[in-house]
């Protein structure tokens, strides 16, 4: 862990999570590498049963809001989820060793980072609504849609 770096696990406390590719690549800019990382992702949360409260799997980079998995750090979920994943996919140096992790701990904190993760497609380009890209929550908080990953409403 770098020097200085404090996370606040194990609280019970929500978190706003992001990751990327190695050097930003689009490793995840296919259909199917991004199917790939919502089956795993599912596969992931059902193993290690924490909440998931939104998503979105972007070319070179994925956003989740999750809660904490019980009795096991946040850490070793997502470095699993990170393994699946670059496994499945056969690409060395798939993922950067590190995270982005911001505890949530209001109501609005959660609805202003799901915005943001759905906004995202958007904001780079990558379709014209949210509801457009598929490997997002967006879809089951506007419609009620189950899709891939089952998610725990706000």
């Amino acid at each position: 862990m770098p020097l200085g770096l404090k996370r606040y696990q194990q609280e019970g406390d929500d978190h706003f999570i992001t990751f990327s590719c190695s050097n930003r690549n689009p490793y995840l800019n296919t259909q199917a590498s991004r199917d790939i990382f919502l089956d795993s992702l599912e596969r992931t949360r059902a193993h290690y049963q924490f909440e998931l409260l939104g998503y979105v799997v972007m070319p070179e980079h994925v956003h989740l809001l999750m809660s904490e998995p019980p009795g096991v750090p946040l850490s070793k979920a997502l470095q699993a989820l990170k393994i699946s994943v670059s496994r499945r996919l056969a690409q060395r140096h798939f993922w950067q060793p590190r995270y982005y992790d911001f505890n949530i701990f209001t109501h609005n904190k959660r609805v202003e980072k799901l915005k943001y993760m759905h906004r995202n497609p958007v904001t780079r380009g990558l379709v014209e609504r949210p509801e457009d890209w598929p490997w997002s929550s967006y879809s089951h908080y506007l419609l009620d849609h189950p899709g891939p990953v089952r998610i725990s409403r706000l």
